[in-house]
């Protein structure tokens, strides 16, 4: 039958996996770094995941494809749902290593400190990855929170006194991990800790644009005047930084 149903430009999409968790039916997925139509059945050709899309790389199309099948849809999510059900929660385990740890107090952390093989690190909180730390964790309120691309640390050589000092980190892949879960982990921790500004460090690769889109999505969501600066490093160490405009 010709209908409509949801088109990719494989061109475009840089895999940031935005767009996944915004399509109820599950029909699309991350294939190869690039978001894919699984199946012409799931997919309702409503367009619920155009607006998520930061490389405007989806579209709505008329073509001939197979009839939308809500049964088929319900039988494929119930399948993947007891997939994910069987995959370990990383938050759930009782590992030593997840517990909730501050280092030092915002003045311990400017003080000055040497360079080189004798400094120290400007490290304050643990655990840093974004899905271990509870958006309750007392050094995330009123903080000033670093959300750094889990690359960029190679590329820049000067990230504890340039970015770590006096701010709490988060790091995640947007490529690699869960977008959209990192969207909702964000509004959580917005909305709770009520942090006083957020830097995000990511890397020039396209796909790295991701993880700033998620930190305003959920700033936009939880708390629209909440300062965003974006700080793009190159591969070589280079940077740019641009600030996102608060909501009004």
């Amino acid at each position: 039958m010709i209908r409509k149903i949801v088109k990719i430009d494989e061109e475009k999409c840089n895999g940031c996996g935005l767009c996944i968790g915004k399509c109820a039916e599950g029909a699309l997925q991350l294939v190869d770094g690039k978001a894919r139509l699984v199946s012409d059945v799931y997919c309702d050709g409503l367009g619920a995941c155009l607006g998520e899309c930061p490389q405007d790389a989806i579209t709505v199309e008329e073509r001939e494809a197979e009839a939308f099948d809500e049964e088929a849809v319900h039988v494929y999510l119930a399948k993947r749902g007891q997939s994910e059900a069987e995959k370990p929660e990383p938050t759930a385990c009782a590992c030593p290593g997840t517990a909730m740890r501050s280092f030092a107090g915002p003045q311990a952390q400017e003080e000055v400190r040497p360079s080189g093989p004798s400094a120290e690190s400007r490290l304050a909180n643990w655990p840093v990855q974004l899905r271990l730390v509870p958006p309750m964790a007392p050094y995330l309120r009123d903080a000033d929170i670093l959300v750094c691309a889990d690359c960029a640390p190679f590329a820049f050589p000067d990230l504890h006194e340039r970015y770590l000092k006096g701010r709490v980190v988060l790091i995640g892949c947007p490529k690699l991990d869960d977008l959209p879960y990192y969207v909702e982990k964000l509004k959580d921790i917005f909305g709770i800790a009520r942090p006083r500004s957020v830097t995000v460090l990511r890397m020039e690769v396209p796909c790295c644009g991701g993880i700033a889109r998620a930190v305003e999505i959920a700033r936009d969501a939880a708390m629209p005047e909440l300062p965003v600066e974006v700080v793009t490093v190159g591969i070589r160490g280079e940077t740019s930084s641009e600030v996102l405009p608060a909501v009004a």
